[in-house]
């Protein structure tokens, strides 16, 4: 491992450290997923051991399975449509807006379903993820119907984007747990995340992208002088 690398996970391991303080008992909470967000279930489930009692509602099934080994009771939106809080990660969070991408993972339409359905979103990242326009280093990803996904892509070019067919790790077509196929698009700076979503949205074909916008309450940076909490009222320093 590079010395960057073991200090980006030093960073990511503190601020899912802090974002978990966030949790009480009794709590219905939405666990990510994602490299940040497996820091956060892991301590989650440190404090389990220590007496906390949580529901856990997880939004892919490496979470689930992952929770389910440290012990992490978990429930369905069906039984909580209400959602206490859900920790979970970003590509890039934008200072100023808090407005998000996420997908890196591709599990991005069950993160936002999660999301939208909680009373507090705390994202924890790094400080690498901290970002003054979104799209400034991370593509945008595009999940769509596995019939048609050609022509889907072809619409998506209008949007000035080269979108490009996720591949697994046999060069095969990714497919979500939802079996749809993710197209990665980049759009380099993005002026306004929020019409940008509602073009995406009205595309036949897109299931759903990794926008986040206006769904995040606070955000847990680790930076290389400790942990800073950021929500829509506090400046970034």
């Amino acid at each position: 491992m590079s010395p960057a690398k073991s200090e980006t996970d030093s960073l990511k391991q503190t601020a899912a450290d802090w974002a978990v303080r966030e949790l009480d008992t009794g709590m219905v909470v939405g666990l990510g997923s994602g490299s940040t967000a497996k820091l956060a279930v892991d301590a989650i489930g440190r404090r389990i051991t220590s007496g906390l009692r949580i529901v856990g509602i997880p939004t892919s099934e490496r979470t689930a399975n992952q929770a389910r080994g440290l012990g992490i009771p978990l429930s369905t939106l069906g039984e909580h449509p209400e959602i206490d809080a859900t920790i979970d990660g970003a590509d890039e969070v934008e200072i100023g807006t808090l407005n998000l991408i996420k997908g890196g993972g591709g599990n991005h339409l069950r993160e936002k379903i999660v999301a939208s359905a909680s009373s507090r979103l705390v994202i924890a990242v790094d400080e690498s993820k901290m970002v003054s326009h979104l799209g400034d280093r991370a593509k945008v990803p595009v999940e769509v119907a596995q019939f048609g996904w050609q022509t889907t892509a072809h619409k998506l070019k209008n949007l000035h984007c080269a979108p490009i067919l996720r591949l697994d790790s046999e060069g095969k077509p990714f497919v979500t747990d939802g079996g749809n196929f993710i197209l990665d698009c980049a759009f380099g700076r993005i002026g306004d995340a929020k019409a940008l979503a509602g073009e995406l949205d009205s595309i036949v074909g897109v299931i759903e992208h990794g926008l986040f916008i206006g769904l995040t309450a606070l955000v847990v940076i680790g930076t290389s002088t400790g942990v800073k909490r950021l929500d829509r009222k506090s400046p970034w320093i």
